[in-house]
């Protein structure tokens, strides 16, 4: 099939290489444009780019398709469909209405439930023991079109947002490839969804990361893992970020204020692999950090190199 391919995070280059080993004719690719990125702020491009340059498929860069130009160049193409994944941008009727077979998109979540930009984080926040990813039909609407297909995966505790989008977008992939291969016999016909069992995200603010210790360590658990890789959880000792990257939950309650920095008792004579915060219910250990302007590193080397740290508050 002649497709379009419309992509911008790492996570949607899989989509992208399926198509084009699965012998479909990929006559193009649009992402977003560079941006700025790190401490020199140098213009850094979209892996999908990348992926698309290697490919020695021509890369188009666009902020939105308001421009009348911009959709008669993407006309042009004559695509028979335009395949969108994590593009970030919601495509207006002009672009809907230019391939013959529609515009696809995979998107990670059990479609109706968790539509907008954030499926995968809301999901692991909620604590859903499973997520899922679906292959639908684009509409004028946000993620409101037809499902072709959906597929259930498991949740587990060591669990990310870095970890689930590679998996969903992988397993969307070969999801999409069986649909494209009916579509044309007219085989397979998406479902309308049912609009009123939708719940919508939001977009994710840097703001969002900053960590509650009011909050149960369940709950502070969960914003650690759906906020990878971004903004990450973070707190505050001694007025400098300290990022909290892995950590697990535990019961019981040292009766002292949330955010206090507790010793973690050695099990069987071992150094201690990482140190307690008090919560508002529960106690949670840590086990992975990341002081402003240091290297990640484990909790034990943490503790290592700063003295007076068990015992202090964190907020």
């Amino acid at each position: 099939m002649r497709i379009v391919f419309m992509g911008t995070p790492e996570y949607a280059i899989p989509p992208l290489e399926y198509l084009v080993f699965n012998h479909h004719e990929v006559v193009a690719v649009y992402t977003r444009p560079d941006k700025p990125a790190g401490r020199g702020l140098q213009s850094v491009s979209p892996p999908v780019k990348n992926a698309a340059l290697s490919l020695g498929i021509p890369v188009f860069q666009t902020a939105s398709f308001k421009n009348p130009e911009t959709v008669e160049q993407l006309k042009n193409f004559r695509p028979e469909a335009i395949v969108v994944a994590a593009f970030g941008q919601i495509l207006p009727q002009s672009v809907l209405e230019i391939p013959r077979y529609g515009c696809l998109n995979i998107h990670p979540s059990l479609l109706p439930k968790y539509r907008g930009p954030s499926p995968v984080p809301a999901a692991i926040l909620a604590g859903d023991n499973f997520i899922g990813v679906s292959v639908m039909q684009l509409d004028a609407g946000m993620d409101s079109g037809p499902v072709f297909t959906r597929a259930q995966v498991s949740v587990f505790d060591h669990d990310t947002t870095a970890t689930l989008l590679p998996k969903l977008f992988r397993i969307g992939a070969w999801m999409l490839l069986e649909v494209l291969v009916v579509l044309p016999a007219g085989k397979v016909l998406p479902e309308p969804q049912d609009h009123t069992m939708a719940t919508i995200t939001h977009e994710i603010t840097r703001e969002q990361g900053l960590i509650d210790w009011k909050q149960s360590a369940v709950e502070i658990w969960r914003r650690i893992r759906a906020y990878q890789p971004w903004p990450e959880a973070y707190t505050y000792w001694q007025g400098k970020q300290l990022k909290i990257l892995e950590a697990v939950p535990l019961t019981g309650s040292p009766g002292t204020e949330a955010g206090r920095v507790i010793q973690i008792e050695p099990a069987g004579g071992n150094l201690a692999d990482g140190f307690g915060v008090v919560t508002g219910s529960g106690i949670l250990k840590v086990l992975k950090v990341q002081l402003q302007g240091k290297r990640a590193m484990t909790a034990a080397e943490f503790l290592r190199g700063q003295r007076g740290f068990i015992g202090s508050f964190l907020g």
